[in-house]
C-alpha cells in the first residue's frame, strides 16, 4: 500500500448572518483571508452557512450553480482546497439542507442531501430529506459527510465502506451541547476514524444561541482540536498512518454488525 499524505483541515466556526446570504458570504471571504493559499486540503464550513437555520426554504433557496456554489468555486480556485458545507437548495421544485463538495478547477459540485430532518423544528415540512451517502477520495482519503441532525443516528453513519473520515456539519445548539460533545467522540470510536466536525456560533434569528465547540476527533475518541466558543478559522493535520496502524492493532471493524438501509 502507498503511503498516504497527512490531511490538512480548516474548520471555520462563524456567527452566520441571519437569511442574509450575501452578507455571510462577504464575512466569510474575510474571515477566510487568512488562509494561506496551497496551505490546507478541505475548508469546512457550518450547516446551512448563508442563512442559519432558517426554515423559509421557499424564499432563501439558491438553484445548483447559483451564487453560493460560484462563489465556493472562486474560492477553492484561490486557495487551491477542497471547500464543503451546506445551504438551501431549490431543484426540480424540491428545497434540500444540501451539502456541498467542492475541488479546485473542477466544474461540478459533489453533494449530500440531510438524510434525517430535524423534525423538532418541522425541517421535515420544508425540505425533502436525502436518501444517498456521499463518499468521496481526496488526497488519497476516504472521508463521508453528515450533516447536524444525522449525528444522533449511528446506524447512518455506521463505518462500512471503511472510510479515514466523517465530516459532520452543524448548527447544533447551545442547549443540547452534552449531546454534542458526547455523540462526536462516540462515532469516532464506533467507527475507528476521525472525525471532524463544525457548528456555528452566535444566536440564530429565532433567538437560539449557539456556543460551537467545533471539533476534531482522532480513532480512539481522542479531542485533537477544539475551537471553543469564539469565531475562528483553526487547523490540523491529520495523519493516515497512524490511523492503519491503528485499525492493525486493534481491528473491530471486522466485527461490525450489517445492516440493510
Amino acid at each position: 500500500m502507498q503511503p498516504v499524505n497527512p490531511l490538512k483541515l480548516s474548520l471555520c466556526q462563524f456567527d452566520i448572518i441571519w437569511e442574509n446570504a450575501e452578507a455571510s458570504r462577504a464575512k466569510l471571504s474575510g474571515i477566510l483571508s487568512s488562509i494561506p493559499e496551497n496551505s490546507t486540503d478541505i475548508v469546512i464550513l457550518p450547516e446551512m452557512f448563508t442563512t442559519g437555520f432558517s426554515m423559509k426554504s421557499n424564499t432563501l433557496a439558491e438553484e445548483m450553480g447559483g451564487p453560493t456554489t460560484q462563489w465556493m468555486k472562486k474560492l477553492s480556485g484561490q486557495l487551491n482546497t477542497a471547500i464543503t458545507g451546506s445551504i438551501i437548495i431549490r431543484e426540480k421544485g424540491n428545497y434540500f439542507n444540501r451539502l456541498l463538495w467542492v475541488e479546485p478547477g473542477k466544474e461540478q459540485a459533489e453533494f449530500y442531501d440531510k438524510k434525517h430532518l430535524f423534525t423538532l423544528a418541522g425541517e421535515q415540512n420544508h425540505y425533502q430529506a436525502g436518501n444517498r451517502q456521499l463518499i468521496l477520495e481526496w488526497k488519497g482519503w476516504k472521508i463521508a459527510f453528515y450533516i447536524c441532525y444525522d449525528l444522533r443516528f449511528p446506524i447512518w453513519s455506521r463505518n462500512t465502506e471503511n472510510v479515514d473520515l466523517m465530516i459532520y456539519v452543524a448548527n447544533f445548539p447551545e442547549k443540547r451541547e452534552k449531546a454534542w460533545n458526547n455523540l462526536l467522540p462516540a462515532r469516532a470510536i464506533e467507527n475507528q476514524c476521525y472525525v471532524a466536525a463544525v457548528n456555528r456560533v452566535g444566536t440564530d434569528g429565532n433567538g437560539i444561541p449557539h456556543r460551537g465547540d467545533s471539533a476534531v476527533y482522532d480513532f480512539e475518541g481522542n479531542k485533537i482540536l477544539d475551537l471553543g466558543q469564539s469565531q475562528q478559522v483553526s487547523g490540523i493535520e491529520l495523519n493516515h498512518h497512524s490511523l492503519q496502524v491503528f485499525r492493525r492493532a486493534y481491528p473491530f471493524l471486522k466485527d461490525r454488525d450489517s445492516f440493510n438501509l
